[in-house]
């Protein structure tokens, strides 16, 4: 199997790991999880890991260099949207009619302020104009933007030809061709937290292949596949969108941590075996607490992922 096709798969036992804060600041990040039916090649495996470094560097060199969180994410994010391996920016998923939609959002745990698009078929980096609209606009959600508006508070645009790679028109002809293949689903996202103890998440997505034109998933969903609050936590989710959307699973995570006092694993443990789980449905998320402890779970067969471990930078393929 080719690139990153991702089956929907039955779920199985949670995987989870924690780090302890190390550096003052923390980054997570994500590529995407699901269930595919074969390893990947060593070669594919080199790609994207690839991918995920140059995403990784990116964020951390932000915040380094004493970057806020919002701009790490955004930073760590732009990388995988520009990068065709991974379901967002060029190289995004298909729908039904053979186009590019992109969702998104942005959510800065310190002001509370969050920015969401639905169906982008024109900025070149979804992740920036979800950002806009959390800084620009009265409003928080927008579906389908223009690329008139995101020119005027310039973000670059670019045809649908440029978000448009052989390897998806492959994937959406043989999706069309296998009756009863279920589509394939993909998201990138990142969590951080800055040397001020800021956080923020932002997730990114082209949905699932051979969706129905208009689809939208959780990702730019606030609270169910993004959320940030501070002295809390911030959350990007990937999977079954309309599992997370129903089990608003990223508020329930930061909820048991609110108003139960859970610490950041348990949390993640609990939201993913009773939203998820006990459902059928299965995903994956990267977290990171007002402390800087990073949680990463994921209860499909395979995650994409990116953070720092004890032993240095730990990769997920």
């Amino acid at each position: 199997m080719s690139r990153d096709e991702e089956a929907i798969a039955a779920p199985r036992p949670l995987r989870l790991w924690e780090v302890a804060p190390k550096n003052g600041y923390a980054l997570a990040l994500h590529g995407g999880a699901g269930g595919r039916i074969e390893e990947l090649s060593q070669e594919s495996r080199t790609a994207f890991e690839a991918g995920l470094r140059a995403a990784h560097h990116a964020g951390t060199a932000v915040l380094s260099s004493g970057g806020s969180a919002v701009d790490a994410v955004c930073a760590a994010v732009e990388q995988l949207e520009n990068d065709p391996l991974f379901n967002a920016g060029r190289g995004a998923a298909l729908t039904t009619d053979g186009c590019v939609e992109h969702d998104a959002a942005v959510m800065d745990g310190e002001r509370g302020l969050a920015g969401a698009i639905a169906a982008s078929r024109f900025a070149k980096n979804p992740v920036f104009l979800a950002r806009e609209v959390m800084e620009r606009s009265k409003h928080l959600f927008l579906v389908r933007p223009s690329a008139e508006l995101a020119t005027a508070w310039g973000v670059e645009t670019a045809p649908q030809d440029y978000f448009i790679t052989e390897a998806r028109v492959e994937q959406l002809a043989r999706i069309r061709a296998q009756s009863g293949d279920g589509p394939r689903h993909g998201t990138v996202g990142a969590v951080a937290r800055d040397a001020r103890g800021n956080v923020a998440a932002a997730t990114s997505t082209g949905g699932m292949a051979n969706q129905t034109d208009g689809r939208v998933g959780d990702s730019p969903v606030i609270g169910a596949g993004t959320y940030a609050r501070n002295e809390i936590v911030a959350i990007s989710c990937t999977g079954e969108g309309e599992a997370f959307i129903r089990g608003v699973v990223a508020y329930d995570i930061a909820a048991r941590m609110r108003y139960l006092g859970s610490g950041l694993p348990d949390a993640v443990t609990q939201t993913v075996e009773t939203e998820l789980t006990a459902r059928g449905a299965s995903g994956g998320l990267v977290a990171v607490d007002a402390e800087g402890r990073v949680t990463v779970a994921h209860n499909s067969p395979t995650m994409f992922a990116a953070f720092d471990g004890d032993d240095g930078l730990v990769l997920l393929t």
